[in-house]
């Protein structure tokens, strides 16, 4: 497996199930999911760690003309200590190097933690809205320039 994806699936799952108040999933039935985000062309996976340990990560890949976000998480352990907004730091470095000055992401609509860490970065809501497994997500933009 890839370096940091069994690491990163651990973190999904902790993160989803608080966040849905659900049960947790297994890091086997998260990784299908970021290994094929992973597949894509340039994709990279960014990894924080804390005293050694896994804590938070993002996952991006470029498109023709913005890097997307597909996965940013954050062990529950770690909320509110801004793991989330240094890995937001670590994807715009990423996009400026690659030369990308717009990035996007869906988030779902109800997921008021994540949308305030996006916008305090900067990220601003746009209209458009999906329904992906039957939650709305609300795409973000962020424009570095």
């Amino acid at each position: 497996m890839k370096d940091g994806v069994g690491e990163a699936a651990r973190i999904w799952a902790l993160a989803k199930a608080r966040r849905d108040g659900s049960p947790e999933d297994t890091v086997e039935q998260t990784t299908p999911g970021i290994l094929r985000r992973l597949s894509l062309d340039d994709a990279k996976l960014f990894l924080a760690r804390q005293d050694g340990r896994a804590v938070g990560f993002a996952l991006v890949a470029p498109r023709p003309q913005t890097l997307e976000v597909f996965y940013l998480a954050v062990d529950p352990d770690a909320w509110g200590s801004g793991v989330g907004t240094s890995l937001l730091r670590d994807v715009d470095e990423h996009a400026r190097e690659i030369g990308r000055d717009t990035l996007d992401l869906w988030v779902i609509a109800d997921n008021d933690r994540a949308i305030g860490v996006y916008e305090r970065a900067g990220w601003v809501a746009t209209d458009e809205v999906q329904v992906d497994a039957g939650r709305v997500e609300r795409r973000f933009l962020r424009r570095l320039r």
